[in-house]
């Protein structure tokens, strides 16, 4: 059995609020036997769902709500893991199921100490890969954006032009050598994903593209630009530097970049690529991502390849243990720089190994591509009774028989002011089979205006 911790980022590092919804997810990878840790009660409708479309019997699954702690339940509380309450549970069922023995691996979300804590006072520190390693607060450095710049120039592998900057004037400074460059730089928060810990600083508006994860645009006038520069970062800095506990990224812009990844599975014997996907985006934002990754030449394929091999070897020899997503992009020449390393389990994880390979079995003939998408800001979903409805009615919920239609990721909570925010992925065998089933939601559920749209996307974001 495997103990399953559907736990996120630790607050103190970043406070991501309610997190009810995306943790469930943790439920694709649990199987017949396994426990599950979560911070409130699954969605019911959920949990039939996704065991319903993994084989599982959600009978022979054995959860455990943690007290709900400093965060009312919206997020497991680290300390609540080692709560009196949680291990005599855990006891308890390991004592009616071959006991410790009996545990193969504790697998959680987000390489948290606390979970290092748990897995010590129960005895199974051997269980949990790393575990000396985050019990030190490892989980940390290598989700860290400005310590991945120093890992990877230690893993010889190509990154964007760019430096780690640690207060205002610094900052200032160095954004001024960048936009030297392309005209353009990229402000990255040390902890953050999908774009939304990005902004992009443009002195050309022509740079002013939708294609890269940078959640807002800042023009800085040419006419007094280190004035200008300044004084975004009088303005900014506090944001960037999460109220300066941590260093703060600049990178020169790539323009007309494509994104990609490769994930990897690490452990004590060594290293092996998982999948390979890419990542688009709208307005800015994570739009959607696919799976599996088929198309890229195979001169950029070996680069991603070698380059996230040796980020791997890098992050495994500092003492990290289970799966790393390694970003990059793919300039516009073909040439491929590496942008950052999440070294967890990833937004991406349950796209390729659960639905792509484990549900739909996407390499076997005809081949199957997953696509995982966020609801646009211009879509309105009351529910997720009326969004399952519709899929039943529009005949395009995952047919097995088919291969095809969609899969929806996680439980579908309604937000009193934005509907329901979600995310769902099509499966489908060509780009145009995609876009049927996409323009077909699409009719059913666009409601908003454009400037309706604009104003939910700066509420998500």
């Amino acid at each position: 059995m495997r103990i399953i911790i559907a736990n996120h980022i630790d607050p103190a590092i970043r406070d991501r609020r309610d997190l009810r919804a995306w943790t469930q997810r943790a439920l694709w990878g649990a199987r017949d036997g396994d426990l599950v840790v979560l911070c409130a009660p699954p969605d019911p409708h959920f949990l039939r769902y996704a065991t319903a479309l993994t084989s599982t019997d959600p009978n022979r699954l054995h959860l455990i709500v943690a007290p709900a702690g400093r965060f009312g339940g919206r997020l497991l509380d680290p300390q609540m893991l080692t709560h009196p309450a949680v291990l005599d549970q855990v006891h308890a069922y390991l004592a009616e199921h071959g006991g410790p023995g009996a545990v193969g691996e504790i697998w959680a979300l987000w390489p948290s100490a606390s979970v290092a804590r748990f897995a010590t006072a129960l005895g199974l520190s051997e269980k949990l890969p790393g575990c000396d390693f985050l019990a030190q607060g490892g989980g940390e450095l290598v989700n860290n954006k400005a310590a991945f710049r120093a890992l990877a120039v230690a893993a010889g592998v190509p990154v964007a032009t760019g430096t780690v900057v640690r207060d205002p004037g610094e900052a200032a400074a160095a954004t001024l050598t960048l936009l030297e460059g392309s005209g353009a730089v990229v402000v990255k928060q040390a902890h953050n994903g999908a774009g939304v810990g990005n902004e992009l600083l443009v002195t050309d508006l022509s740079l002013a593209t939708g294609h890269a994860g940078a959640r807002h645009l800042h023009h800085l006038g040419r006419a007094d630009l280190p004035a200008a520069a300044a004084a975004y970062w009088r303005e900014r800095w506090t944001w960037a530097s999460a109220e300066g506990r941590f260093p703060v990224v600049l990178e020169e812009f790539v323009p007309g970049a494509r994104t990609v990844y490769c994930e990897q599975h690490l452990t004590g014997t060594g290293a092996r690529p998982t999948e390979q996907g890419e990542l688009r985006y709208t307005d800015r934002r994570l739009s959607h991502e696919s799976v599996p990754l088929r198309d890229l030449p195979a001169a950029v394929e070996e680069q991603l390849l070698d380059g996230s091999g040796r980020l791997a070897d890098t992050y495994r020899a500092v003492g990290y243990r289970g799966l790393i997503s390694t970003d990059a992009i793919v300039k516009p020449g073909g040439g491929l720089l590496f942008t950052e390393v999440n070294a967890q389990i990833s937004g991406s994880w349950h796209i390729y190994e659960v639905f792509a390979h484990h549900i739909v079995h996407a390499n076997e003939h005809p081949q199957r591509t997953v696509t995982e998408s966020h609801i646009p800001p211009q879509w309105t979903v009351p529910d997720g009774a009326t969004f399952h409805r519709a899929l039943a009615e529009l005949g395009l919920g995952y047919d097995p028989a088919t291969r095809s239609g969609v899969i929806v990721s996680m439980p579908i909570v309604d937000h009193p002011s934005l509907g329901a925010q979600f995310t769902f992925s099509t499966v489908h065998a060509s780009p145009a089979e995609r876009d049927g089933i996409w323009d077909a939601l699409e009719d059913r559920f666009t409601t908003a205006t454009a400037q309706q749209a604009d104003s939910r996307k700066a509420l998500v974001g």
